[in-house]
């Protein structure tokens, strides 16, 4: 099968939208990679998998331990790890040597920030040296503090603005997608048919050119699941009642039975 490219992602504005899915584990990748355009390694993994209040603490090895199980899976979508709070805002040369790093260790075919034109020199920085970047507008949870909690953006005139100066600021600086967040949907439909680059939705538009959830709340794993996320199964019930069926079995001896002990017996038909 062959993988996405860059310039596969680009081509796709306007056209059918595209599937976006988070991954952190070297099986969900693979159970993923056949159905989705793109697996986002998202630094949400250090709320989902680590257990963390934001996304503050994750680290440059964290992405690349979990970028690098994820890419070892995939053979079709195109793979995009994101660069964590510290790692890259500092200057040009330290977004970089991130990104170099990130690309080296993991195998993965782009990377992610977040911010506007504050960060446009250095989008415009790595992707003259090679690195393709996946911007991030609108909510951004690196900084959450300073905006006062996750709270949806665009909420007057003003502030709807802001985001598509800084939109249009990551795209002339050489992004090849934005993805868009907690964005009030007029906004994000306007900011789609602006950009001519593909726009990537969560919590945004149907208009944006691909939607992205976190996989853990879209199947319904963790306890608090966003307004925005439709959840499409609950797959923490039937971990539950697995658990819960085993322990049964092991508490009444009835596992493990003969078939599962040594030498195997195995049941006859």
């Amino acid at each position: 099968m062959k993988r996405l490219t860059v310039p596969d992602i680009l081509a796709r504005k306007g056209g059918t939208p595209m599937v976006v899915l988070t991954a952190y584990t070297a099986p969900m990748a693979r159970i993923l990679d056949p159905m989705v355009d793109i697996l986002l390694v998202g630094d949400s993994l250090g709320m989902v998998v680590y257990g963390m209040e934001s996304t503050l603490g994750v680290s440059v090895d964290m992405m690349a331990r979990h970028g690098r199980a994820v890419a070892s899976q995939s053979k079709h979508a195109l793979v995009v790890v994101d660069l964590p709070f510290g790692s890259y805002q500092e200057s040009p040369a330290q977004a970089f040597a991130t990104s170099a790093r990130i690309l080296n260790e993991t195998g993965c075919q782009a990377v992610k920030l977040e911010g506007g034109i504050e960060m446009s020199d250095t989008v415009n920085f790595l992707v003259e040296r090679g690195i393709p970047v996946m911007g991030h507008v609108g909510l951004m949870p690196q900084r959450v503090h300073a905006m006062g909690g996750y709270k949806y953006q665009g909420r007057n005139e003003e502030d709807a603005e802001n985001i598509l100066r800084d939109a249009k600021a990551i795209q002339d600086a050489g992004a090849f997608s934005i993805v868009m967040e907690g964005v009030k949907e007029s906004v994000a439909h306007d900011i789609t048919t602006k950009l001519r680059i593909p726009t990537i939705g969560i919590g945004a538009s149907p208009a944006c050119d691909g939607q992205v959830l976190v996989i853990d709340d879209m199947l319904g794993m963790g306890g608090y699941i966003p307004s925005f996320v439709k959840p499409y199964a609950h797959i923490s019930q039937v971990i539950e009642q697995a658990v819960k069926t085993y322990g049964e079995e092991v508490r009444n001896r009835t596992f493990p039975s003969d078939e599962y002990c040594f030498p195997y017996r195995k049941k006859t038909p």
